[in-house]
C-alpha cells in the first residue's frame, strides 16, 4: 500500500486549542474502546503519549524501538491527523509486525487528558515543536503552563519522562522554568540525555524538526523527570 502523500492534507500550521471543537471522547478511561485503535490489542495500556504529534515521524520513530509498548499521538488539526490516520495504516498493512502499536486521536489534550488515561498509566510524554504563542496574551495557550503541568504530572508514573523541543528559544526558556519550578518535575542531567535511545529522534523525527535543519537552525531540548509524590518518600 502506498504511503499518504502530505500535499493532499495541507491545512494551517496552528490550531486555536481554546476554541470550541466538535471532539469524541470518553466519560473515563474504562470507558475507552482502544481495540478499535491498535489491531493486535491485548488490552495492554498505551505507554508513550506524543501530544501535538504533527505528521506522525515521531511515533514512527518509536514504534520499531519499542514494539511491544502501545504508543499514541494526539492531533488538534483535522487533515493532518487524518495524514497520520491513514500513514499508520499503510505502515500496519506493509509492516503489520511493525507498527501494530502506534495509532493516532485528533483531540484537544489541554482538555480532555484525564478522559483518555489514568493516574500514573504514562511513561513518557512529548511535546515537540509546540506552537510558541508568541504574543504575551496567548502564553496561556502554550502547552506546557503552570495549570496544565499538575495534570502531566498525575497521568505520569514516577520515573516517566516529559521530552520538550523546540526551535525557539525563548518557549525553550519558558518550557525549561516552568517544569523546573514545578515540584513534582527534575530536570535530566546532560549525560543521563545522552544515554537515552530517544533524545536523538526528537531533533530528527519530526516534520518541525528536519525544517530547522534545512534551515539550519537550532534545536533546544530539555528532559524531565517524575519525581516521587511526597507521600511515597515519608518512612
Amino acid at each position: 500500500m502506498e504511503l499518504p502523500q502530505k500535499k493532499f492534507y495541507r491545512q494551517r500550521a496552528h490550531s486555536n486549542p481554546l476554541a470550541d471543537h466538535t471532539f469524541d471522547y470518553p466519560t473515563d478511561p474504562s470507558s475507552m474502546d482502544w481495540s478499535k485503535h491498535y489491531p493486535s490489542y491485548k488490552g495492554d495500556k498505551v505507554r508513550f503519549l506524543d501530544i501535538g504529534c504533527g505528521y506522525g515521524g515521531l511515533l514512527v520513530s518509536l514504534a520499531p524501538l519499542y514494539p511491544s509498548t502501545l504508543m499514541l499521538g494526539l492531533e488538534i488539526r483535522v487533515k493532518v491527523s487524518d495524514y497520520v490516520q491513514d500513514r499508520i495504516q499503510a505502515l500496519q498493512h506493509n509492516e503489520p509486525n511493525t507498527y501494530s502499536n502506534i495509532a493516532v486521536l485528533r483531540t484537544n489534550a489541554m482538555k480532555y487528558l484525564p478522559n483518555f488515561f489514568e493516574k500514573g498509566q504514562l511513561t513518557k510524554m512529548f511535546f515537540l515543536f509546540p506552537d510558541p504563542h508568541f504574543k504575551k496574551t496567548k502564553h496561556k495557550w502554550r502547552i506546557i503552563n503552570s495549570s496544565l503541568l499538575a495534570e502531566y504530572a498525575y497521568l505520569l508514573q514516577e520515573g516517566g519522562i516529559v521530552y520538550t523541543a523546540t526551535d525557539v528559544e525563548d518557549l525553550h526558556e519558558w518550557m525549561v522554568e516552568r517544569l523546573s519550578s514545578f515540584p513534582l518535575f527534575e530536570r535530566l542531567s546532560p549525560s543521563e540525555e545522552c544515554s537515552d535511545p530517544v533524545v536523538p529522534l526528537l531533533s530528527e523525527s519530526t516534520e518541525e524538526s528536519k525544517k530547522v535543519a534545512r534551515s539550519g537552525g537550532k534545536a533546544y531540548i530539555a528532559c524531565f523527570r517524575r519525581t516521587a509524590d511526597p507521600q511515597n518518600t515519608l518512612s
